[in-house]
């Protein structure tokens, strides 16, 4: 018989030297247990391989609850992934906890013990990760969890949803290589984002397929918000051998990039094109309106709130990484480049 299932909190308990509710309470993540025996009792379960398994019926007597956690929300494509999984969560009769980890990619050991008192069905993680500590926490209380858009390489058999990120940014170069534009800068999201890089990837990749020479200092790396498409295009725009053209990372910092511009005097398409990234529903009404590359992020929460609740019915999913396929939106914000 496998030592998970000999293995008991009582056993625990005897092992460390402290009551069973003692146990209980590092297992419910509640935070009145000393740090020093909270790491002696998650030691011991991790030794055990201990793993909690629910009494029929007991999990669908609580609030069904799944958890939401954003790096960072002050964005317009945050409201479009709790639009996706609402979408899912709503009809299964499912709540979401919505938790933002103020900018960083790994959450606080406070967040973590919050989430094992909750004790819900599942996590949905967005540019975010967890350590291999904080896995294992989640996975010894039968918590599954999902990554959306992973910030790096995820670890084995972590489920993740993303898009096709190195598609996106090809398709987006390709697009202002077509036109006739040779100096195209892109300015990507955060460098230590894998999606971000990948963009990037796809940006070189165009100017390898186009026989064009690639420029290194045309590359700048973002925040995914206005004020950094701000920044960078300005610099960019001022220098003098500006480009003719941006790939801009998301349809935020595209946003940034026109207002750069226009205090330029630089108008868009006829002096500069702009290409953003996701599609976010108000790109269609901007002047000029935006071509874009767009993300299907509705869809991918969706399809991740989907695997997370299969996952606590305790049905494996067929693939860990699902990557939706990403679409060249072209609207008015890009043409031929001027004749300078």
């Amino acid at each position: 018989m496998p030592a998970a299932t000999r293995t008991t909190i009582a056993g625990i308990a005897a092992e460390v030297g402290v009551s069973v509710p003692t146990v209980s309470k590092v297992l419910n993540g509640r935070p009145d247990v000393a740090p020093a025996t909270r790491a002696l009792v998650e030691e011991s379960i991790a030794r055990h391989g201990y793993q909690r398994r629910e009494a029929k019926g007991k999990r669908r007597s609580a609030p069904r609850l799944v958890e939401l956690v954003f790096h960072e929300y002050g964005a317009p494509w945050a409201v479009e992934i709790i639009r996706g999984v609402e979408a899912v969560a709503g009809p299964a009769r499912v709540g979401v906890v919505l938790s933002e980890l103020g900018g960083e990619h790994r959450p606080r050991q406070e967040w973590l013990d919050d989430v094992l008192a909750r004790r819900p069905l599942g996590v949905i993680l967005v540019l975010s990760d967890l350590g291999a500590e904080q896995r294992r926490q989640l996975e010894t209380r039968s918590i599954p969890f999902v990554v959306v858009d992973t910030a790096g390489e995820p670890p084995p058999g972590v489920p993740t949803v993303g898009s096709a990120n190195w598609n996106g940014g090809l398709v987006a170069t390709r697009h202002l290589l077509g036109l006739g534009h040779r100096r195209v800068a892109v300015i990507s999201g955060p460098s230590d984002v894998m999606c971000s890089r990948a963009r990037i990837d796809g940006y070189r990749s165009a100017f390898d397929e186009a026989g064009v020479p690639f420029d290194p200092e045309l590359v700048r790396y973002g925040d995914f918000f206005v004020g950094g498409g701000y920044r960078h295009g300005r610099e960019l725009l001022t220098r003098p051998d500006r480009p003719t053209a941006i790939f801009a990372g998301s349809d935020f910092q595209a946003l940034g990039v026109l207002r750069a511009a226009r205090e330029l005097g630089l108008r868009v398409p006829e002096d500069l094109s702009v290409v953003g990234y996701d599609d976010l529903p108000m790109t269609e009404w901007i002047g000029p309106a935006l071509t874009t590359v767009r993300q299907p992020l509705l869809e991918m929460a969706s399809t991740a709130t989907r695997i997370v609740l299969s996952l606590a019915e305790g049905e494996q999913p067929s693939n860990l990484r699902i990557d939706l396929a990403t679409e060249l939106i072209v609207r008015e914000s890009t043409s031929a480049p001027p004749s300078i």
